[in-house]
């Protein structure tokens, strides 16, 4: 066991902001910033209702300065048309993908505000919500308000946009961290563009900064109390599911009843059987759901009931949030800081060769061994030995990291006009492999396996591609195999099952 721990820390990989900067984690810790990976994003975003909520003066000024600069959009929106060009100085963003933080898990680069948030956000201010900033229902402004209507303008959307109107603020607070912390040698003064708004000019001004440097660009330490994992706590997902509960809190009787006509007319009709009878039909959740949606559209002040409420459980918002970033702390740093150790432990893993095909598949080879034989398993489960509420994105960046320092191209979510693959390996045009990664408990697993991936290699010209199942039960193990059998890929190569139980592996101290 001493052996086995000495190898893997003589075989450390570099994954963290701690690592390349070399600064212990719990000094990061205590600073109260999120100990970033910097190769690959983790799934947590700002939410700017915890700069609302905060009992911090300066997180408030900053949810203030957020709202007075979507004021001055308001007001230049209400005036006339905006030009193609102040469209994008005043509405487009580029990701700060410094803060390794968002949806983009194959490294950092994500989509940014483009002209389609910019057009929605424009509209929105102009004829949705035209008394934005002057609210009489709830207690303040809130962005998130704006992106609750317009299909494809989510939470990303509202973390980016977050980010770059408080990014003075993070970058202030980074280099504060690394004037302190961090050798000089491993620093950079940085001219960066759109750090404050000039309201006199009405543009974006720039300015440089001291921040810490590696690899060709800078880093940015984001608040850990400011993040949140999954949703903002005003989100589009919850207005839709709890919208039947929203007309009974508007005092407005006849608003009310408006709402709730109108989402009734919004329902499918009774069905009429050929003998002429009528047949009523109850309204499946997605029919709920597209009217709930139709319902919203033309009564938006709907909205403001539903912000009501989640103000007023605003300290909800604080709790849930500080759970989700702990319990991301514990999976993406502390574990699976310990599972790259184990796979680092090979002295092949992280130099093999070979095409993108030998290479993505003797990975998930590697990966299985570790998982399967080498204590890897325990990535999955809390100390108790009780498995976590996992998703298919824990094994993606999992699987990511597993090409730290790669010469191939390892692209995430790659979308060929015939839906997005979870990783595409690349070594120049003629050489590229996919990999799909699934959880057995995946009620659309027969499906994905039958369609999936022949769907995604004619689309990306291949005819490489690896699927990769994680089970953690004997029931989700028996599950597959008759999937697989049924298909007729019971022997196929190209399936690789990964057994993560933990009952059926050796104890910790013969791992």
């Amino acid at each position: 066991m001493i052996e086995e721990n000495a190898l893997i820390q003589e075989q450390t990989v570099d994954l963290f902001f701690s690592d390349f900067f070399e600064v212990e984690p719990q000094t990061i810790e205590t600073y109260g910033a999120f100990n970033i990976s910097l190769v690959s994003d983790l799934p947590l975003f700002i939410d700017p209702f915890l700069l609302f909520n905060s009992k911090k003066a300066k997180y408030r000024k900053l949810h203030d300065e957020i709202i007075h600069y979507l004021k001055f959009l308001k007001e230049k929106s209400v005036c006339g048309d905006i030009s193609d060009g102040l469209l994008k100085r005043w509405y487009q963003f580029h990701e700060v993908k410094q803060t390794w933080l968002g949806f983009s898990e194959a490294g950092n680069k994500g989509r940014g505000l483009g002209k389609d948030f910019a057009f929605a956000l424009n509209q929105n201010l102009n004829k949705i919500f035209s008394d934005f900033g002057q609210e009489k229902v709830t207690k303040a402004s809130h962005l998130e308000k704006l992106c609750l209507i317009k299909e494809g303008v989510g939470r990303d959307n509202v973390s980016d946009f977050t980010t770059n109107l408080i990014k003075e603020f993070l970058l202030n607070y980074t280099q504060d961290f690394a004037r302190k912390y961090i050798h000089k040698n491993y620093r950079r003064a940085v001219a960066i563009e759109k750090v404050r708004f000039n309201y006199q000019t009405e543009s974006w001004e720039s300015d440089t900064f001291d921040l810490p440097w590696y690899s060709g660009d800078y880093a940015i330490l984001t608040p850990s109390d400011i993040l949140t994992k999954d949703e903002t706590w005003i989100n589009k997902s919850d207005l839709i599911s709890s919208f039947a509960e929203i007309p009974e809190a508007i005092p407005d009787d006849q608003l009310r009843a408006q709402v709730n006509n109108y989402f009734l007319k919004m329902l499918p009709k009774s069905e009429v059987r050929k003998t002429g009878k009528r047949r009523e039909k109850e309204p499946t959740a997605k029919e709920k759901r597209e009217a709930a949606v139709r319902t919203i559209e033309q009564f938006p002040e709907v909205i403001d009931y539903f912000i009501k409420y989640k103000e007023d459980n605003e300290d909800a918002a604080t709790s849930i949030s500080a759970d989700k970033v702990a319990f991301s702390k514990y999976l993406f740093i502390q574990k699976y800081r310990e599972l790259i150790g184990n796979l680092a432990a090979s002295t092949r893993f992280y130099s093999l060769k070979g095409d993108t095909y030998q290479e993505a598949y003797q990975r998930c080879l590697f990966l299985k061994d570790v998982i399967e034989n080498k204590g890897g398993h325990r990535i999955f489960y809390d100390s108790k030995g009780v498995l976590l509420n996992l998703h298919e994105e824990a094994v993606h960046i999992l699987y990511r990291l597993c090409w730290f320092g790669t010469v191939f191209d390892v692209n995430r979510e790659v979308d060929n006009g015939r839906g997005a693959v979870d990783f595409s390996i690349s070594r120049g045009r003629d050489d590229k492999s996919l990999v799909e990664f699934k959880l057995a408990k995946n009620s659309k697993l027969k499906r994905n396996l039958q369609n999936q991936l022949p769907i995604y290699e004619k689309a990306s010209d291949t005819q490489k591609s690896v699927k990769v199942i994680f089970y953690f039960t004997a029931a989700e193990l028996e599950k597959v195999l008759k999937i697989l059998e049924a298909l007729g890929l019971l022997n196929d190569e190209r399936i690789v099952l990964i057994d993560a139980r933990q009952n059926n592996k050796p104890s910790a101290s013969k791992a």
